[in-house]
């Protein structure tokens, strides 16, 4: 079961900041989740990057490995999280499972789902489990299943987005919580991890900004288009996926999709197995955060960053808190 104290003392102690670089389809790879965890950022990724079993399987290992391998030489390299999709629909579900039990990652993240399906086997080795959710009502449903965390995905996400500002998001939540909770939506600087930790929030997802890095798996040219654009830029749009979704509007038209109806050129491409991913390869996702990403960086540099920003703010916030209790 999850214990907050210890979770603070042993994780949230160790970290550079409270930042998780959130798990981004056909994006995050060993190589992000590794640099974020040895610079002192939590790294996830989703199991679906992984086509097969077997390839998961190899990445959770390689992950392990050099994870442990920086612990011998002398560093603290922060947890890693690993993503699943808990939906009926995917068959794939038992086989991650399997996985999760024998490498038995710190931190399971559950998404377009219930947690349920996860919870014993994560437990069963001492994890913890986040549940991904948009809503209250999907919050409160989370937490009844038992999950010790939630990931509260909020307005300004990219990729698959909420609705919800972070704030109110948090404050709903923590009417009823009192377990791990993470915002996610918009913030890409130390300020803005700030701000959701002040407002209540214990981790601080963060994902755009980490596309924009050189351990990313994002092609050059989607880095390239993050730098150049911004939050005008982008394009929340339910028809591509069925759901709503933040897009970079320069992908949307260069893919021949009208941004004035959201209407799609032709059928959904598909790739050589058959699975719907080719629209996630083709049309790039982004989030509000993009609008102060002037480079593509080290993730160490990000995190780096990150935190120093951070510092700042919250030494901003006692300053400030400060005369008004004098």
């Amino acid at each position: 079961m999850f214990d907050r104290k210890i979770f603070e003392r042993d994780v949230l102690g160790g970290l550079a900041a409270p930042i998780v670089a959130a798990p981004m389809f056909l994006i995050s790879g060993p190589d992000l989740v590794v640099a974020a965890c040895r610079a002192g950022a939590i790294g996830a990724f989703p199991a679906p990057n992984c086509r097969t079993p077997e390839q998961l399987d190899e990445w959770l290992t390689e992950i392990a490995a050099r994870l442990a391998d920086a612990r011998r030489r002398g560093e603290s390299p922060a947890p890693w999280a690993l993503n699943l999709i808990t939906h009926s629909s995917n068959e794939r579900l038992a086989d991650d499972l399997t996985l999760v039990a024998k490498h038995q990652p710190p931190i399971v993240i559950t998404a377009l789902g219930s947690p349920a399906p996860v919870i014993a086997e994560v437990h069963a080795y001492g994890g913890i489990v986040i549940a991904d959710v948009v809503s209250i009502a999907l919050a409160r449903k989370a937490v009844a299943a038992g999950a010790d965390g939630l990931a509260c995905v909020s307005a300004g996400a990219g990729g698959h987005t909420g609705h919800l500002s972070p704030f109110a998001f948090v404050s709903g939540v923590r009417e009823f919580f009192d377990g791990l909770v993470v915002v996610g939506g918009g913030v890409s600087d130390g300020w803005g991890v700030a701000g959701a930790v002040a407002a209540g929030a214990d981790l601080v997802y963060v994902g755009t900004r980490f596309l924009a890095t050189d351990e990313s798996m994002a092609p050059d040219d989607y880095k390239a288009m993050v730098v150049a654009h911004g939050a005008d830029d982008l394009v929340v749009s339910a028809a591509i996926t069925g759901a709503n979704a933040s897009w970079l509007r320069p992908s949307l038209e260069a893919n021949g999709i009208d941004v004035a109806t959201h209407e799609q050129a032709g059928a959904p491409n598909y790739n050589s197995a058959g699975n719907v991913q080719g629209r996630w390869r083709d049309i790039w996702a982004a989030g509000q955060g993009i609008e102060n990403i002037d480079s593509v960086r080290p993730t160490a540099a990000v995190v780096a960053s990150m935190s120093a920003e951070y510092v700042a703010a919250s030494a901003r916030f006692a300053a400030v808190a400060g005369r008004l209790a004098g």
